[in-house]
């Protein structure tokens, strides 16, 4: 059985955590052959985008003190991971390797008082860089013939858009199958930095947000993996984030629409495209605590049965979100009106993660993350008020968006009342509604205050408190 086994931050926090880790691996069972892909330990990216943020400021001092912590933190995780002198140095000579090359980027950039966004990938990637080769360490210890190797060095091949790069799929899968199979064959385990890639030109770049959980992904339909094991400090996908509804149940299965539908809704902090290499070709993906080993979590896989009944099986919320209203009477029936208001919102970079349209055409709203409206309204205002139409852009930044998520939606009637029913039970206005054509989201928009209100009312109102006490 081929598993591919990633493992988070949380997961590889510190010595006793990826010791843990290490056992995990081994006792996965006898003729697994499996591959391990690993975040940058704890909060150490946070750290490296301090980093970036100083050095680009020409901040000498705090960059230098980053730099020590960084150091230390992985020297002294070293020393109480390994015992062994053999292992240890030649994890020391990995660690002092990208330590020296972090040391240079980072004063350079501060010299400059600049920081290019292929420079930024390449300090960011540093975090992996420095924590796989501690687990490596960790497996060799225990016995087993373990490999380190960058996400570019496994085969993953990317664009050159730094900072969040897209896999060139096709290369990149014959490639890591062709690295990887032989390795495996020959009993050795793969330690694969998750997050990180390479550009043609050998460039490094990331992956973007949950870039780790894509690299496990993508390995997994390069090798034709059995299944993907995704570590991490949650119980799983669950019906909404417990720390708003108390009574919130884990997911025990879910389709890969459903789990995508939740992903970008922040179920998990999940990279957008994480579910496609493997959902192409059937492959299951749990996601289970690291904390919590013996608990089941949850399986995305195709055509769950579990729950097939039940409508809804989620409520998802967004925070840090606003919405951009491009406004004008004159733009009812001119073609090309929203393709101009989208246009304008591509070239300057900024993603919409919802779109409402007035059957009247006179208004388009659109939901981007809030620390994007300020630029998005600038540059509609530049380029489209006064010309053909556009009358007004209007901003709100104090509303947040809630997804409601179920595959069964499609085929089913009455969950639009049974949810806007009882979020004005709550007297709560909804400000915005869109569906996508799959059906199997209906997403919200509503006052900030009002957000954590309507996710308890809707989770109420689908009994979703009752999800695994039921046969469904």
């Amino acid at each position: 059985m081929k598993v591919v086994m990633k493992f988070g931050g949380s997961s590889v926090a510190s010595a006793e955590r990826i010791k843990n880790v290490a056992e995990r691996v081994k006792g996965s069972g006898t003729g697994h052959q499996v591959v391990v892909v690993c975040s940058a330990m704890g909060d150490v990216t946070d750290e490296l985008l301090a980093l970036c943020a100083d050095a680009s400021k020409g901040m000498e001092k705090p960059v230098e003190e980053r730099l020590a912590s960084i150091r230390e933190t992985h020297l002294a995780a070293l020393t109480a991971t390994v015992s062994d002198k053999s292992v240890r140095r030649q994890v020391m000579g990995m660690l002092n390797v990208t330590l020296s090359q972090l040391e240079k980027l980072a004063r350079g950039s501060t010299v400059l008082g600049e920081l290019t966004p292929r420079s930024r990938d390449a300090i960011l990637a540093c975090g992996e860089r420095l924590s796989n080769p501690l687990v490596m360490g960790a497996l060799l210890e225990r016995g087993m013939d373990a490999v380190y190797m960058t996400g570019g060095e496994a085969g993953i091949m990317t664009d050159d858009r730094f900072g969040d790069a897209t896999p060139l799929m096709e290369v990149t899968k014959f490639q890591v199958r062709e690295k990887l199979s032989p390795l495996l064959a020959e009993g050795k385990t793969p330690v694969v930095t998750g997050y990180i890639g390479t550009t043609q030109r050998g460039d490094t770049t990331t992956l973007g947000r949950g870039g780790s959980d894509f690299t496990g992904t993508i390995i997994a339909a390069a090798i034709d993996a059995d299944e993907v094991w995704i570590w991490s400090d949650v119980d799983g996908l669950m019906t909404a984030d417990p720390r708003i509804v108390a009574d919130a149940r884990v997911l025990r299965e879910i389709s890969y629409e459903e789990a995508g539908e939740m992903a970008v809704f922040g179920a998990k902090a999940l990279h957008p495209r994480t579910l496609e290499p493997v959902a192409e070709k059937g492959i299951p993906v749990r996601f289970r605590n690291t904390f919590k080993p013996s608990d089941q979590g949850t399986v995305v896989k195709r055509n769950p049965k579990l729950y097939s009944k039940n409508v809804v099986k989620a409520v998802a919320l967004v925070k840090e979100v606003a919405v951009i209203t491009v406004a004008g009477a004159s733009m009812v029936g001119k073609p090309g009106s929203a393709a101009r208001i989208f246009d304008v919102m591509g070239r300057s970079g900024i993603n919409v993660m919802m779109i409402s349209q007035s059957v009247s055409e006179s208004n388009i709203s659109m939901v981007v993350a809030r620390s994007s409206m300020e630029k998005g309204a600038n540059a509609l205002e530049l380029a489209l008020l006064g010309q053909g139409g556009y009358r007004h852009i209007l901003t709100e930044d104090d509303v947040s968006a809630i997804a409601i998520v179920g595959g069964a939606m499609r085929s089913s009637k009455g969950v639009a009342a049974t949810a806007f029913g009882a979020i004005s039970a709550k007297k709560i206005n909804i400000k915005m509604i869109a569906s996508g054509s799959s059906n199997q989201n209906l997403s919200l928009i509503v006052a900030e205050k009002d957000a954590k209100e309507t996710v308890r009312a809707i989770h109420s109102a689908f009994k979703l408190e009752k999800l695994n006490s039921r046969q469904t």
